[in-house]
């Protein structure tokens, strides 16, 4: 029997500052301040290769194949510690540990310097796994505190505060490292020294606003009460196998997951390139780029909740094969993208449908579960759709852009991603999902 009673307002607020105390991760560490500071140390002896256990690498590949390699170790364990986590009714206590994991390697940037590549990878694997991991469970959370018709709402309302929360700590560490001398810092490595506290700031912020969110969040809403504390792997295997055998048989709920992981490729490789594309193709300077992520952020907060919004009226399906359209004129928009100007509109369209397609996505499948208490085990499938999808777009964009040498010809390939996930949509049977049609 539910112990807990969905719809407590106050759990769902605590919810959704999950999004706003991790999302930092994202901006500051994958998308602005550290990149550039990596780009730095690691081209500090003036050669164009690093050595990293005994052979040579570009740096920007080593740090790429170190996220890819991220991505799957979280797409291996997450299932099975999922099962776990289902089994024992213990979600918040893997996420405890993923969002610790993360934000402690995010601090722990500090220490990285040219002198110690090795620590600077080790710590860009370990905070990609804390996310990523944290961030199963999270999801997990959403059915278990909210009614299916509230669900868009909530959903978007996380993902919007992830992006305002982003973006003011982004802003706090641009002040920073632009004027290192309100640290008290002076000389010629201040900058680097106020960048190297800015990754501390990351780390305290995701673990400070963490607190709300587990403070409220319901340790065990099913009640949970096992005994056979020796056998959680097996459990955990057993739970898993469950899952999967209702995934195949659940036709809606399985097209879905097909649908997402081919136009969520896409969307993740965009995510994850566009300031290589900004930098590398159009040679844009860092504060153009970084301007044109704070664009994105505060577009995609209205995005979020537009999306929702007329998804209520439209249908979660309808809306998402909508935000595909888009994605598909920004794909071929993005190849005839020369200015400064035409970028800045191109950002805009991105955060439009950015925010829009990441809250929809998560609880649309949400809405498609069966009536189940293994939601863990069900979001980590979610969630291995997405990172494999990340390490195979990230490939695939690199792949083409070596044998061809231009960038535009990875982002005209990444409308196919678009264009099959549309197709894989129209095939998910026209039911409808709890108050939304489909």
């Amino acid at each position: 029997m539910n112990i807990f009673k969905k719809g407590d307002k106050k759990v769902e607020n605590a919810w959704a500052m999950y999004d706003w105390a991790n999302s930092v991760y994202h901006l500051v560490i994958t998308s602005t301040i550290f990149p550039i500071y990596y780009s730095a140390v690691t081209h500090s002896n003036n050669s164009e290769k690093v050595t990293f256990l005994g052979f040579k690498f570009l740096p920007d590949a080593l740090y790429t194949y170190a996220l890819s390699f991220a991505f799957l170790v979280i797409a291996a364990i997450s299932p099975l510690l999922s099962g776990i986590a289902d089994y024992r009714g213990n979600k918040k206590v893997f996420m405890k540990f993923f969002c610790y994991m993360g934000a402690l390697a995010c601090s722990g940037m500090y220490f990285f310097t040219a002198s110690n590549l090795w620590l600077g990878i080790l710590l860009v694997i370990f905070a990609c796994v804390g996310y990523a991991g944290s961030i199963v469970f999270y999801n997990a959370y959403l059915p278990e505190i909210v009614e299916p018709h509230d669900q868009n709402r909530v959903s978007a309302k996380g993902f919007a505060l992830g992006y305002i929360g982003s973006s003011i700590l982004l802003i706090i560490n641009l002040v920073m490292v632009s004027k290192p001398s309100l640290l008290g810092l002076t000389g010629d490595g201040a900058v680097g020294m106020a960048t190297r506290w800015s990754f501390i700031t990351v780390g305290v912020w995701w673990i400070a606003f963490a607190q709300i969110t587990f403070r409220y969040l319901p340790t065990n809403p099913f009640g949970f009460v096992r005994k056979d504390e020796g056998q959680n792997i097996w459990k955990g295997y057993q739970e898993l196998r469950k899952v999967w055998n209702l995934l195949k048989e659940t036709k809606r709920l399985r097209r879905f997951l097909i649908a997402f992981f081919v136009y969520n490729t896409g969307v993740r490789t965009i995510m994850l390139i566009a300031n290589l594309f900004g930098s590398d193709t159009l040679h844009l300077k860092a504060g153009d780029l970084i301007l044109t992520i704070l664009i994105i952020q505060f577009v995609a907060v209205g995005g979020a909740y537009l999306f929702s919004l007329i998804a209520k009226k439209r249908g979660d399906v309808t809306m998402l094969k909508w935000a595909i359209i888009v994605w598909i004129g920004i794909c071929i928009g993005a190849f005839f993208t020369y200015t400064l100007v035409e970028f800045w509109v191109l950002a805009f369209f991105v955060g439009l449908v950015m925010g829009g397609i990441q809250a929809l996505s998560r609880s649309t499948y949400s809405k498609l579960l069966p009536e189940t208490e293994d939601h863990a085990s069900f979001f980590s499938f979610y969630d291995v759709c997405e990172n494999i999808g990340s390490v195979l777009g990230l490939f695939l964009y690199g792949w083409i852009f070596d044998i061809t040498g231009d960038m535009r010809n990875s982002i005209a390939f990444l409308l196919s991603f678009f264009v099959l996930g549309f197709i894989f949509l129209n095939r998910i049977p026209k039911v409808k999902v709890e108050q939304n049609p489909a």
